[in-house]
């Protein structure tokens, strides 16, 4: 009977048994049998193919099948061996055993017994190889150095540990053997009572019959290396009978394994986290649109649950059905940047740029990608409309303009109804309505100006700059109006110029995109203002500039005729020369069309004419208006006479005006004299006429131009003075004019009351730069107590005592030298040709005594004495001769010096001349700290010259000349 087990593919290696041998295994298998004769063979078969057990006879022709056996173990101890000899002997069977044959069988046992013996050899060649397997298994396990093992007995004892886990604490087998699995030093660490727990519950575990696992942090060998994970797996190891006889441990090294994990964890996390708060949403579908994956975060953009959307079926209920072209997709695998509008669950519309991209993952094939752009989208039409807007305000002219086309471009740019613009008023520091819109009017009602301080929001929002925007104004405290239907409102200033304020009947209808953009539109309108603001400034700097132009235009031919003018003054010998020189050089190279002066007729109180020149128009004019005083007034007279009245300068700037109210204007406007000034000839209290001036085009006289004539005036009055003052020294008629002064102020009247004595004066004036020096005669009281007084008053700046009445200086009566300072009456009257004669000051009165030529207008004089004193009496008025035909004193004035003449003065007044002599030269000569013999030299001089004088201008003999001692 032939075994079983060569009909499984086992194949048989059979030596020296003849075709007996071979036919014994044909009948079933005939492919799993190598028939060979020779033990030569039998090796070269072994060495050549994998065999499963080899059945050999004992005698073979080239050795024996003991031979055989020694060879095959020696290439392979496991393979099974059958010894068949032809005859068996127990020698033969001890030398098998010996050579460890696994099976021995005689051949005259039968081919039964042999194939038994087969059976046998295999089974036993199939357990020693897997046990051998086994072995080497777990010497595999052992030699691993990754991981860790240990044999432990049931109780949990070790027996055995391998050399990576010996390493691993740094420990040998005799350390480790025999102990407890949970004690050994490899659990040792902070957490050392806890792993040892869970050893132990894992090796009780294992001993019943349980694979165990945990999962067990080691601290590591060293202090600084870094904890490891491990995965500790204790398995029961069961003999044949199924007992546990051992408990195999292994611990394998996961650290990597345990940080990828919670890497992908925390990645997990990340993109979960990540897919909730993105504002791009992700769908994926199948080809029929069914949904297979709706992103967390769909609820950003559309507002509806992961578990809505699925609900509605497929994504043509959220997006168009048509969004993409399905070959383009086919042909492309992926369209990107699809724009389309979807509508929210609270029925607002977005705009949505899609991607469409084919895939295949759980069932999907389409996967979309939208994000929301409406924002994006909206600020992009609005900086159009805004672009549209700046491009319209460049062309803008004026601040309202401007105002307009913000309040009326609103709409368009930022999507809200109600707008208005207040532009701010810098002369009355109120901001004022400019511009506001139909939905404005219609929501707040007309708007009213607002101050700009902190009471009302726009106010404040221009004073403290910054944009202020409310979800509802009426929250606001500063709201002017709680009334209004304006609910969502924004407030930005203008920079300088105003506020803009933008309004909705929404609640929190400005959000993120609007305000950027009310902010914009805002800065655009500020720009826009700044530019008009410019160049309203640079048009107001060139007119300024233009007008200074003209004023220096006119300026400079004013200056060449003021030139022009004082060179003639200076030339001009006579009151009539200045005069028409005057006029003349106004009215040349067409400079003004008429020029005339006018002198005051006393008697027939008007104006005369002294001098003109212009047009031949202008002596008709002057004969068609009347030039009396009492026919004109200061206001409406013809500007000659209101100047002649009131001694200002008129101006008038268009004779047109009050045309029909005044007939001079008429007069003046027939001659094509348009504009008029009048300046009055006045030079220290004297007046001598007016000067009027026509030109022949409106508001030719500005400011300047008038204030450079007035000064003209001025300068002309004052060249008159001088002509006069000149004529004045050559007449020999005069008027002598006697006043009485009562004025505390006046030094002779307060001197003389206050030294109870009388005061007079001779009209002897030594002028100095800064004032005058004069004699002054003491009656009835000593000269030291008039010095001591005098030396008190702020009008005097020096006094000095000239001589006495007596040799005791207490004696009544003497000469003093006062220096006063400006003003002092003689020198006013002098000015203007006059002559202070003489005063005289006792405690009860003062008269002073003046001569007027007759060249000169005695009225004016009058009027500078009774200007000078607080209260004058005229008390008499007479003609007066000069005793020669030239004036004496002029001719001796001009041949003595200043120091001269005060010698002398001193000299008489000291009573040097009298006879006897009040005072020696010597005397005399240390009052004025000079030596004697200067005082000398100087009194001769005088006395030569003052008879020179005598006897050259009134013809006296030459033998009279002789001066006297």
């Amino acid at each position: 009977m032939v075994s079983a087990r060569t009909r499984d593919g086992t194949r048989l290696l059979v030596v020296g048994l003849g075709r007996d041998g071979e036919r014994a295994f044909e009948a079933d298998a005939a492919d799993a049998i190598d028939a060979v004769p020779t033990a030569a063979a039998a090796i070269e078969t072994v060495d050549r193919r994998s065999i499963d057990c080899l059945v050999t006879a004992h005698e073979l022709p080239d050795g024996t099948g003991l031979e055989v056996l020694d060879s095959v173990r020696e290439r392979d101890p496991d393979l099974p061996v059958v010894l068949s000899p032809a005859d068996g002997s127990e020698s033969l069977a001890s030398d098998a055993v010996a050579a460890n044959v696994t099976e021995y069988v005689p051949r005259d046992e039968g081919l039964e017994a042999l194939a038994a013996a087969v059976d046998r050899a295999l089974d036993r060649g199939r357990d020693r190889r897997r046990r051998r397997a086994r072995a080497r298994q777990l010497e595999a396990i052992f030699a691993d150095p990754e991981t860790y093992s240990w044999v432990l007995e049931p109780d949990g004892r070790v027996r055995r540990a391998s050399e990576s886990a010996l390493e691993a604490i740094d420990a040998t087998d005799d350390d480790v053997q025999g102990r407890r699995f949970w004690a050994v030093p490899w659990w040792d660490g902070p957490e050392s009572r806890d792993g040892r727990s869970a050893i132990r519950s894992a090796v009780e575990c294992a001993a019943d019959g349980t694979v165990a696992h945990r999962e067990l942090t080691h601290a590591g060998s060293g202090e600084e290396e870094d904890p490891r994970a491990f995965e500790v797996t204790i398995r029961p190891v069961r003999d044949g009978s199924g007992a546990i006889v051992s408990l195999l441990a292994q611990a394998t090294d996961v650290t990597e394994r345990v940080r990828l994990e919670a890497e992908l964890r925390e990645s997990e996390e990340l993109h979960r986290v990540t897919l909730n708060n993105m504002t791009d949403t992700v769908l994926i579908t199948n080809d029929e649109g069914e949904f297979t994956y709706v992103c967390p975060n769909v609820h950003f953009i559309f507002g509806y649950t992961d578990d809505e959307i699925r609900e509605m079926g497929t994504i043509d209920e959220l997006l168009a059905s048509d969004l993409f072209d399905r070959e383009r997709l086919a042909a492309a695998g992926v369209l990107t940047n699809i724009e389309c509008t979807a509508t929210d669950k609270a029925g607002r519309e977005h705009t949505l740029l899609v991607n469409v991209r084919e895939v295949s993952i759980q069932g999907g094939t389409l996967l979309y990608s939208c994000r929301d752009i409406t924002k994006r989208k909206r600020r992009e039409e609005a900086l159009t409309a805004l672009h549209r807007t700046a491009r319209e305000l460049l062309y803008a002219e004026t601040d309202r303009e401007i105002a307009d086309r913000i309040v009326e471009d609103t709409t368009d740019v930022l999507d809200v109804p109600a707008s208005a613009a207040f532009l701010f008023d810098t002369d009355e520091n109120v901001l004022r309505p400019a511009a506001a819109s139909t939905a404005m009017d219609r929501l707040h009602g007309p708007l009213s100006s607002r101050r700009a301080n902190a009471e009302t929001i726009a106010g404040r929002v221009f004073v403290e700059g910054g944009h202020r925007f409310f979800g509802d104004v009426r929250d606001a405290p500063a709201l002017s109006d709680p009334t209004t239907d304006v609910r969502s409102a924004g407030f930005v200033p203008l920079g300088d110029h105003g506020v803009f304020v933008a309004g909705s009947p929404e609640i929190d209808a400005f959000d993120e995109v609007t305000r950027e953009v009310t902010d914009l539109l805002a800065a655009t309108a500020e720009a826009a203002l700044d530019r008009v603001a410019r160049e309203r400034t640079l048009r107001e700097r060139d007119r300024e500039l233009k007008r200074q132009n003209r004023q220096l235009s006119r300026l400079d031919r004013m200056n060449e005729i003021i030139r022009e003018i004082d060179q003639a003054l200076v030339g001009a010998e006579t009151r009539e020369e200045i005069e028409t020189a005057v006029c003349e050089r106004l009215t040349s190279a067409d400079r003004f069309s008429f020029a005339w002066i006018g002198a005051l007729d006393t008697a027939a109180d008007r104006l005369e004419s002294s001098a003109h020149s212009g047009t031949e128009r202008g002596q008709d004019y002057l004969d068609a208006v009347s030039l009396a005083l009492a026919d004109g007034d200061a206001a409406g007279g013809e500007p000659s006479v209101a100047t002649a009245i009131d001694r200002e300068v008129t101006v008038v700037s268009n004779v047109v005006d009050r045309l029909h109210e005044e007939p001079w204007r008429e007069a003046a406007l027939a001659r094509d004299y348009q504009s008029i000034v009048s300046v009055p000839l006045a030079y220290d209290e004297f007046t001598y006429g007016v000067l009027t001036v026509y030109a022949d085009r409106p508001d030719a006289f500005d400011e300047t131009m008038c204030a450079v004539l007035a000064e003209l005036g001025e300068t002309i009055a004052s060249a008159i003075a001088a002509c006069e003052r000149k004529h004045a020294l050559l007449t020999d008629s005069r008027t002598r004019l006697e006043f009485d002064v009562a004025d505390d102020g006046f030094v002779f009247a307060r001197l003389a009351r206050e030294v109870d004595a009388r005061l007079s004066f001779d009209g002897g004036v030594r002028q100095r730069e800064d004032g005058a020096s004069v004699f002054v005669t003491v009656d009835g009281t000593p000269p030291s107590i008039v010095a001591s007084a005098a030396a008190e008053l702020v009008a005097v700046e020096d006094v000095r005592v000239i001589t006495v009445n007596g040799d005791d200086e207490s004696a009544d009566g003497g000469a003093l030298l006062l220096d006063l300072s400006r003003p002092f009456l003689a020198l006013r009257l002098a000015d203007h040709g006059a002559v202070l004669r003489s005063v005289e000051a006792t405690p009860d009165r003062t008269r002073i005594v003046v001569d007027v030529p007759s060249t000169v207008d005695e009225r004016s004089s009058a009027n500078v004495v009774s200007n000078a004193f607080s209260r004058v009496e005229l008390r008499s008025k007479r003609s007066v001769d000069r005793a020669s035909a030239h004036d004496l004193r002029s001719t001796l004035l001009d041949r003595v010096t200043d120091r001269q003449l005060e010698v002398v003065q001193v000299a008489y007044y000291g009573g040097y001349f009298e006879s006897p002599r009040a005072k020696s030269g010597e005397d005399v000569a240390e009052t004025l700290g000079i030596s004697p013999a200067a005082f000398y030299r100087h009194t001769r001089t005088v006395q030569r010259k003052l008879f020179d004088v005598l006897f050259e201008e009134l013809g006296l003999p030459a033998n009279l000349s002789k001066p006297v001692e």
